[in-house]
């Protein structure tokens, strides 16, 4: 019976648990980065980034678009790195709620699935932290006591 309720709770892979947060933090932080690479690297698209904000209302256009683009930036390569992450999930929840607000509750649930599910997982990183495979272990780690 224990056999069974051992597999039947799947516990073999709670020692997983690391491993895939490893796997959640490459694959959101890699997407942010390239969410917003062609604006880095391409005027042009920063420009039409603008013109976007601009139509939804935000203020200072110009300002706030290259802001947000090197935070969502700096949020993914946090998020690859595990450094910071509590921050950078904190901001990531934050930027998305707004962006949430401001844009895709216009276009209903459905086209807001993308940034309620980057606002869960940025409030679920801030809380859990990056795991052990992460520079926030390796800098953060709290010494042993003997």
């Amino acid at each position: 019976m224990k056999l069974s309720r051992r597999w039947l709770s799947l516990e073999p892979l709670a020692g997983l648990d690391d491993a895939a947060l490893l796997l959640m933090r490459l694959g959101v932080g890699s997407f942010l980065v390239w969410g917003v690479w062609d604006n880095i690297t391409s005027a042009e698209h920063m420009a039409k980034f603008v013109a976007f904000l601009r139509q939804f209302g935000f203020p200072y256009p110009e300002l706030l678009a290259p802001f947000d683009v090197w935070v969502q930036f700096a949020i993914g390569v946090a998020f690859v790195l595990g450094l910071l992450t509590r921050w950078a999930g904190l901001l990531c929840a934050v930027n998305f709620v707004i962006a949430i607000w401001m844009v895709d509750q216009h276009q209903g649930l459905r086209a807001s699935f993308p940034a309620i599910c980057l606002v869960l997982i940025g409030l679920y990183l801030a809380a859990r932290g990056a795991g052990a495979f992460s520079l926030d272990a390796l800098l953060f780690r709290k010494p042993r006591r003997r």
